[in-house]
């Protein structure tokens, strides 16, 4: 296993070749401490564990690493399906330039446009609009703030031995940025 910083792991998934509207994910509060924890499940891409803390409003750090080469029948029903009431993510890419960009609106302003003259579900809605500036992944999520969901928790049990190394890792850099003091 190869903790990796977690930009790193969002580079990784939004380079894939997978069909990006498979993608699911879970996150919530970390189990102790300062931050966040995000797993992403892809079926054929697998399963990442990513960690990460803001440093300030401004700098979001991190670590990541796979976890599952796929998704399986032990944890597919650990991640969200397309039914699940929860939210939605995107990883997002840049366009290349200015051309690229036009061509990305242009597309983006008819999604919103056909949307809007014919009967449509949020699901279809937010699919197409993602379709439109190209997302490399998205999906449903199932995410709270404030408070760690049962499927996190069941995900972070599933895989122990990553859990303990990036949670000693997002540690350390939290110490190393002494975020962990308060105010002295």
């Amino acid at each position: 296993m190869r903790v990796r910083d977690w930009r790193d792991i969002l580079d990784e998934v939004a380079e894939g070749t997978s069909a990006p509207e498979d993608w699911r994910a879970v996150a919530g509060r970390r189990r102790e401490g300062v931050g966040e924890d995000l797993v992403l499940g892809h079926p054929r891409d697998g399963v990442y564990l990513l960690k990460t803390y803001a440093k300030n409003p401004y700098d979001v750090r991190g670590v990541g690493t796979r976890v599952a080469r796929r998704v399986d029948e032990d944890l597919d029903p650990l991640l969200p399906g397309r039914d699940d009431d929860g939210g939605r993510f995107a990883v997002r890419t840049p366009p290349e330039d200015e051309d690229d960009a036009e061509r990305m609106a242009k597309r983006l302003e008819e999604t919103v446009r056909v949307h809007a003259e014919a009967p449509t579900t949020p699901d279809d809605f937010f699919t197409d609009l993602m379709e439109a500036v190209e997302s490399p992944a998205f999906g449903p999520m199932e995410y709270d703030g404030t408070d760690r969901p049962d499927r996190l928790d069941e995900l972070s049990d599933a895989f122990e031995e990553a859990e303990r190394l990036l949670n000693a890792e997002l540690d350390d850099l939290i110490a190393d940025d002494g975020v962990d003091r308060g105010f002295q």
